[in-house]
């Protein structure tokens, strides 16, 4: 009797398990953790994410907090990345998720966004003085903290991620290019690098967002196999306003020449606040954020356990 009774409790919680196993299928992106989140890193208190300002430091200890929360790991000997090519003190926030398997893990996938933003208006006349940033960057770095939160819970990528939030973007891609040149000396594996800007907001379009270069790599293909349908394709402003050379991905594509891609669903229609004062949350769409993110969440995970050459670049 007893040894039945044993049994029958090591199955009840080997069942409760695994129905608690989380997978990319099963896991829910949250509204309210998404719009905490962009809340936060586009409010007044942080004066705009200048680089190198007290504002950009308080989103900067607010990333690292998400990376300890979620068990990620600084990749340097802590999670701060000083810029080598920027005048003040600033710095990358930088995360590290060793991946699962014996051969991949050796690959990394580097998952990014800005967070840095313009700071505030110089004119003293002005009634809004605060560039908040909530659709650049504020929404892409949120959508890096909610795959921070998926990979940190699932922690089941068989390659390895660094989840990377770019400081001085804003200045030239000063953060994103000091990074990438730093691993590039340290032989760093790069398989993929994508990158997240500007998706506050949704387009109204048959695609879901757009990749810049879409024909330089087959990662826009992929990311469309990956979700069973097209998610996402090529925009004709995109090469009207050279977007690929224009966001941190370039930094990366420029060291390694490995597909290094910006994710994007601003398309130069659907937002009016680009580089404006108005650029807040109160602009931003969370239900079509918190659905983006969801979608992206399968694309990531089958990205960081393809096989070994499924995301190359073409010829």
């Amino acid at each position: 009797m007893k040894k039945t009774l044993l049994m029958f409790l090591a199955i009840g919680c080997f069942s409760a398990y695994a129905q608690k196993k989380v997978t990319a299928a099963t896991y829910k992106v949250e509204e309210k953790s998404v719009a905490e989140t962009l809340k936060f890193l586009s409010s007044d208190a942080l004066k705009g994410r200048l680089a190198g300002s007290k504002g950009l430091e308080t989103a900067a200890q607010y990333l690292e907090d998400v990376f300890v929360k979620n068990g990620v790991k600084p990749y340097f000997a802590s999670y701060k990345d000083t810029l080598t090519n920027f005048d003040e003190p600033t710095y990358n926030i930088v995360g590290y998720l060793e991946g699962t398997d014996p051969k991949l893990k050796n690959e990394f996938v580097v998952f990014g966004a800005h967070y840095d933003h313009i700071g505030t208006e110089k004119n003293p006349a002005a009634k809004d003085s605060i560039y908040n940033g909530a659709n650049d960057d504020a929404s892409g770095v949120t959508t890096v903290t909610e795959l921070v939160n998926y990979f940190g819970k699932t922690k089941t990528n068989k390659r390895s991620i660094l989840f990377c939030f770019f400081s001085a973007e804003e200045a030239g891609l000063l953060g994103s290019q000091s990074l990438a040149a730093k691993l590039k000396k340290q032989n760093f594996n790069l398989y993929a690098m994508l990158n997240f800007e500007m998706v506050g907001v949704a387009m109204k379009r048959d695609i879901l967002a757009y990749v810049t270069g879409y024909g330089a790599s087959t990662m826009g293909d992929k990311i469309n196999e990956y979700a069973g349908k097209k998610l996402v394709g090529y925009l004709d402003v995109e090469m009207k306003y050279q977007l690929f050379r224009r966001s941190d991905n370039f930094s990366f594509y420029n060291e390694f020449k490995k597909p290094s891609q910006t994710i994007c669903t601003f398309d130069f229609e659907n937002f009016a606040y680009y580089h404006k004062v108005e650029d807040d949350f109160e602009h931003m769409d969370t239900k079509h954020m918190t659905s983006f993110i969801q979608q992206m969440v399968p694309v990531t995970d089958k990205m960081v356990n393809a096989p070994a050459g499924d995301i190359v670049m073409k010829k």
